[in-house]
């Protein structure tokens, strides 16, 4: 996994729970407490998971909330300051949905051993969209978070509910303003 994850959920952890919970969860990994990593390095997916389970021990926070955590922190904070470019022109949460695949794809086709999780859209109806996630890491979770903040940053009611390992359905409850 491209490192620019874990340094997200790091820096989360430490902007809400102190650094010293950051770096224990690195100790706790095996890794360096004051582990630096470059957005682009490649980063074994098991011991990002075993930093991530360290976090929430530490933390008291359940996968699920870490998740929803990550993806406030990513979509609010992180991926602005380091994608700001992907987020100009972009009006709603359905909008942006739909472009996640696409860019995924951009910001990743010049970078060595990128493996990024790719989706495929279906709607059921005019306002449920079901999102196939497909990857090998199993954080379709990740995913869920990430969706929720989606719709926190326009403004907008979604109800996101994993309905399979592979599947998210996300149902537009309101419009941003406009739409």
């Amino acid at each position: 996994m491209k490192a620019v994850i874990v340094s997200c959920f790091g820096e989360m952890i430490a902007t809400k729970f102190g650094m010293d919970k950051w770096q224990e969860s690195l100790e706790a990994a095996g890794l360096s407490r004051n582990a630096r990593f470059l957005a682009t390095q490649d980063v074994d997916d098991a011991t990002i998971f075993k930093v991530v389970e360290n976090a929430c021990r530490l933390t008291r926070l359940s996968p699920g909330q870490a998740a929803d955590a990550f993806g406030e922190f990513w979509v609010t904070v992180f991926a602005p300051r380091l994608y700001q470019v992907y987020f100009r022109g972009v009006t709603s949460a359905r909008d942006f949905l739909l472009k996640m695949d696409d860019l995924h794809d951009r910001v990743t086709k010049n970078i060595p051993n990128a493996k990024p999780p790719r989706f495929e859209y279906k709607w059921k109806d005019e306002r449920t969209l079901v999102m196939r996630y497909r990857s090998t890491r199993g954080m379709i979770d990740w995913l869920v978070g990430l969706v929720k903040a989606v719709g926190k940053r326009f403004n907008e009611r979604l109800s996101v509910r994993k309905t399979s390992e592979s599947d998210v359905e996300v149902v537009f409850l309101s419009a941003a303003p406009g739409i």
